[in-house]
């Protein structure tokens, strides 16, 4: 009696009064789970698993050129038709791709790795507004862990998983019975030919609305995921392997020091800031409607407002920055050349190469470099470094020990000082500049940069340049105090620019011919004192007045051979930027 009473007794706190599922619910989950799992684990050929993991990566993974096939206009009647045969061009192309790999031992890591790279490109085409040519693949690959970390976040790990967790499980579950290599073989050319031959199909059914789609919007092709992808990845990661072996075409024979270096004259010093990722259009010293160049302004600096880069990314610019063809034949080379900082060094100078990015994307190969964090303390470290990335001035910690390490015959007869920024580089604006200098508040603190508003984009941006103008005084500041051995000068540019938004874009990288011009717009300064100009013989009232005049990359190697003095048979006077205010011309005509 007392055993059944405390059994239906209600304070018995185990027994819940509600439940908040019936066992038939459970059952019934219970029930879906194994017939999904039981789905999941159907034997399937080699040859079907890879078309239908081509088909759901075409549903699930691209977005970014449905709605760029959206936002390109027209009825819809027009762009769903386009859609479409792009949709099928791209499971062609997939599966024509995976068809090599349609075996049935040892292929499943291999296509799970396709997943994750389309769930991966996706994420930051959608986020970034990038599309995956081979010149971006290249970038990705070059990315340091630095920039990784910048890119790590839970908006990408959720988007990811939506992608890639489905087939994941799938391919983990699957079964693929053995077969026969032979019989291999036959089915998976069977595949290819058959993809092909309907991809063929479709171009010809829908000639008339792919070829002028496809001709006024090129950047389509490389939205096409996971195609682009592996394409442009397997271009990048390949042509160093295939390419022949180039020749270094030398071009320091008859480099050598000017008239300004005969005997008793003072040794230059002379700074060439490499900027990262700067928009002209951001710098108040240009006409920006914030000061963020308060310090340049201070310092009285020359600046150009109208320059123009070599590339929309680092390492495309870089190298063709220091390069003596110039845009084109730099593109179009088949070997390679030496560049300005061998000419310079060939010539006597002592040449130093301090960088805080990546690397200097073997410009400075041949000469020597280091990195901004090597040789620092531990106070140093702790003041300027945080979390394995320095801010810029690490660059200017233990300078001049740096300078007394070159060679002292070279010291003696000048140096010229490389210094490669951090910069603006995104997408973690806000970790550019230090929190005592953040002057534009609130700012975005998120690398996913589409969740920010606008004005809180360019407030971590503009912080950056800040931070930027802030270096680049305290460089002027350091050159000042080696006036009393040198003849000083500083010149600044940078690499590429910045998307922050227009259009739909952020960052940079775009396709050379579809870039925005805030992508290839960049700021160029020039610091030089009293002693460097009359060394130089340079009118600063002119150079002032030639602060709008248009100027590329291309102007790079001629200008600083001609600010050096350095002669060399690969100076061209046309192009150097400087060479109409040198006071022996100017009286001369």
């Amino acid at each position: 009696m007392s055993s059944r009473a405390s059994i239906a007794s209600p304070s018995s706190a185990s027994v819940p009064l509600v439940s908040s599922s019936s066992p038939a619910d459970e059952g019934l989950l219970r029930g879906a789970l194994r017939r999904l799992d039981g789905w999941m684990t159907t034997p399937l050929s080699a040859q079907q698993v890879v078309v239908r993991l081509s088909l759901y990566l075409v549903l699930a993974a691209n977005w970014p050129l449905w709605l760029q096939i959206t936002r390109i206009g027209g009825a819809p009647s027009l762009y769903l038709r386009s859609a479409a045969a792009l949709a099928v061009l791209t499971a062609c192309g997939t599966v024509a791709i995976l068809a090599f790999t349609a075996w049935t031992r040892g292929m499943k890591l291999l296509w799970w790795l396709v997943v994750m790279v389309a769930a991966l490109s996706q994420y930051y085409m959608l986020t970034y507004s990038v599309v995956m040519d081979p010149s971006m693949a290249a970038n990705v690959l070059q990315t340091d862990a630095r920039e990784v970390a910048d890119l790590l976040s839970l908006r990408m790990l959720a988007a990811v998983l939506a992608v890639a967790a489905l087939p994941s499980w799938w391919l983990l579950r699957v079964r693929i019975p053995a077969m026969r290599p032979l019989r291999q073989v036959g089915r998976n050319l069977a595949l290819l030919v058959l993809a092909l031959g309907l991809a063929a199909g479709t171009v010809a059914a829908m000639s008339r609305d792919l070829a002028p789609l496809m001709r006024n919007h090129p950047h389509l092709r490389y939205l096409m995921n996971p195609l682009a992808s592996l394409y442009s990845t397997s271009v990048s990661a390949l042509r160093p392997v295939f390419a022949r072996s180039r020749t270094l075409v030398p071009m320091t024979q008859g480099a050598a020091l000017g008239a300004s270096y005969a005997a008793g004259a003072r040794p230059t010093l002379f700074v060439l800031v490499v900027g990262e990722t700067a928009r002209a259009d951001h710098f108040g010293i240009n006409g920006y409607g914030r000061d963020t160049t308060p310090e340049l302004t201070k310092r009285n600096v020359m600046s150009w407002r109208e320059v123009r880069s070599c590339g929309t990314s680092t390492l495309a610019s870089l190298p063709c920055m220091f390069s003596p063809l110039g845009k084109s034949a730099f593109e179009s080379r088949d070997n390679d050349y030496e560049n300005l900082l061998d000419v310079a060094q060939a010539a006597g100078m002592g040449v130093l190469w301090l960088d805080n990015q990546s690397g200097c994307k073997g410009v400075c190969d041949r000469v020597p470099h280091a990195s901004a964090a090597e040789g620092l303390d531990a106070d140093a470290r702790k003041q300027l470094c945080d979390g394995g990335e320095c801010r810029d001035e690490a660059m200017l910690h233990n300078l001049d020990a740096r300078l007394a390490a070159l060679p002292a015959a070279q010291r003696e007869r000048g140096v010229l000082l490389v210094l490669h920024q951090m910069g603006s580089h995104g997408p973690a604006y806000y970790k550019r500049s230090a929190d005592a200098g953040k002057r534009f508040m609130p700012e975005c603190r998120t690398e996913v940069l589409a969740d920010c508003a606008h004005g809180e984009l360019v407030n971590a941006y503009d912080n950056s340049i800040a931070a930027t103008d802030a270096f680049l005084g305290k460089t002027i500041d350091w050159l000042r105090g080696q006036s009393a051995k040198y003849d000083t000068a500083l010149l600044y540019l940078s690499d590429h620019g910045e998307s922050l938004g227009e259009y739909g874009l952020f960052l940079h990288g775009m396709p050379y011919g579809v870039a925005p011009d805030m992508q290839k717009h960049v700021p160029m300064v020039a610091w030089m004192d009293t002693s460097f100009l009359r060394r130089d013989g340079l009118a600063a009232d002119c150079l002032r007045a030639s602060g709008d005049a248009p100027l590329t990359h291309d102007n790079l190697y001629h200008t600083v051979l001609g600010l050096l003095d350095v002669q060399s048979p690969s100076y061209q006077r046309p192009l150097d930027a400087f060479s109409g205010c040198r006071i022996a011309m100017l009286a001369s005509k």
